[in-house]
């Protein structure tokens, strides 16, 4: 399949017509990006487009299909790439099949035709891994600025907002990518992040995730530590300090490995961690020695750590402290990343990509740091492979009980789960209410949106966690408090 991908797609450098099956995934969105850049042909089609990939598509003039269906495909393209997420009875991957239509897989591509030629520097871990590729990135486009040779080739699963992008192609040597463990695809069940060949990564953390493809941690941890064998010697491995797991995994690896957090005994200490508003700061020390005092406009420990990887592994490829240090000052965050999406009537509303537990918690410990004083709403959509199971109830009643407030939503596509696996919100909600944490089921978001509506008031923050698109209730919401707003004023004058 390899040899005729090649070939059928770059043989003689012509415009090959290049369609991709799940288009609107992060990685497939970026991917399409990269490879009209390239000068191809582009297309695809996917089940629904929701920002921010939908956008992203459209400013590149990359037609979308929606839904899937055959006739997506009587202008019979060169070559399909199949993502992960498509599995054997999709309508059009079975024409592919039946059609002898040459397909692959997105991380073969990415591997064969941008990252072979490159140096590449992967960000790995359960979670964490979207941002700390972006604040890499950055890093390097700063010292970039000084020496042309840093300026970054990436491809993060997520828009960085201080590229506008979630993708950048550059004929120099380092290539910046968020290394997945999910699967490859339907023909390659291994994860993606075994395809990129690493010369230097990062480790976040290691926990159990994506319950519909691994049965346990134990397997997670087999993954990982794959990865990790794939470094070369020559290469580092950034590892954070404060997991067994991760300490599990890193345990043979055959090149340098340095571990960062805040254990006295880190070759990369984070110390004087304190929270200025939405700004964080803290000293990082080096090997016992002072490295840099740093800033970043984000809350939150688990920001300050990820920022800490990046400088991490940054410095170790030469990049200065100074460059280091004015790049976290000006990082800009991630779409869908404690992203402000409006404020209404005195009412702030965030998006945060909640696929997790822990990455709820995190997110909710980083509102409360930032936003002291003000009441906590959180708004949850169990969207993600794992929030749709019932494995993380007990965590995610702890996670949640972090918020004043707490409204679920009913689980996204529950007949595809298996009962007995199956999350039940209502357990959730009751488990916060023994915690005396005001909790409710709504079945969707327009559900939701009625409810809370006449709830809240000025200073409020309302957090809406979700992985996907929530039924439009990023619009929704503000448009109805600012309604409910406008009718009452009216009332108040005819009275």
């Amino acid at each position: 399949m390899r040899r005729l991908f090649r070939f059928s797609l770059f043989f003689g450098e012509m415009q090959k017509h290049i369609y991709l099956i799940g288009i609107c995934g992060t990685a497939m969105a970026s991917l399409a990006g990269m490879l009209k850049q390239l000068g191809h042909e582009v297309t695809g089609s996917d089940a629904a487009a929701y920002p921010p990939m939908s956008e992203l598509l459209r400013e590149l003039g990359i037609p979308v299909h929606e839904p899937y269906a055959e006739r997506n495909l009587d202008r019979r393209p060169d070559l399909v790439i199949v993502g992960n997420a498509i599995s054997r009875g999709n309508v059009e991957l079975e024409r592919v099949m039946d059609e002898r239509i040459p397909f692959t897989s997105m991380a073969s591509v990415l591997h064969d035709e941008f990252l072979a030629s490159r140096d590449p520097l992967v960000v790995a871990g359960t979670h964490g891994k979207t941002t700390t590729t972006s604040m890499l990135a950055w890093v390097y486009e700063v010292a970039s600025r000084h020496d042309p040779k840093f300026a970054p080739s990436f491809l993060i699963g997520g828009v960085a907002e201080n590229f506008g992008t979630s993708f950048m192609v550059r004929p120099t040597r380092p290539f910046i990518l968020e290394g997945d463990e999910y699967d490859t695809a339907f023909f390659d069940k291994g994860p993606k992040f075994l395809h990129y060949f690493p010369d230097s990564a990062i480790l976040t953390h290691v926990e159990f995730d994506h319950a519909d493809i691994y049965p346990d941690l134990e397997a997670v941890k087999t993954a990982f530590k794959r990865f990790v064998n794939l470094i070369p010697r020559r290469g580092r491995v950034i590892a954070y300090d404060g997991s067994e797991n991760v300490t599990e995994c890193v345990a043979r690896a055959f090149c340098a490995v340095e571990r960062y957090g805040f254990h006295d005994d880190s070759y990369w200490r984070i110390s004087d961690l304190r929270h200025d508003g939405p700004v964080t700061r803290w000293t990082l020390w080096r090997a016992g020695e002072r490295f840099a005092d740093l800033s970043l406009p984000m809350a939150g420990e688990h920001n300050a750590l990820n920022a800490t990887a990046a400088a991490a592994l940054a410095a170790g490829q030469g990049i200065s402290a100074e460059a280091i240090a004015e790049a976290l000052g000006t990082f800009h965050s991630v779409k869908r990343r404690l992203e402000v999406k409006a404020v209404a009537e005195g009412v702030t509303i965030i998006d945060d990509f909640a696929h997790h537990p822990t990455a709820i918690r995190e997110t909710l410990r980083a509102l409360r740091e930032s936003r002291p004083g003000q009441r906590l709403i959180a708004v949850l959509e169990p969207r993600s492979n794992t929030l749709r199971r019932n494995v993380f109830e007990g965590a995610l009643v702890d996670s949640l009980a972090l918020a004043d407030r707490v409204m679920l939503a009913g689980v996204f596509k529950s007949e595809s789960i298996p009962v007995a696996e199956r999350l039940d919100p209502a357990h959730v909600v009751q488990g916060l209410l023994d915690r005396g944490i005001p909790a409710t089921v709504c079945p969707d978001a327009d559900a939701i949106v009625a409810a809370l509506t006449p709830e809240l008031r000025n200073g409020d923050v309302v957090v809406i966690l979700s992985n996907g698109g929530f039924g439009g209730i990023y619009q929704k919401l503000p448009r109805a408090i600012t309604e409910a707003a406008v009718t009452a004023r009216v009332a108040v004058q005819f009275n």
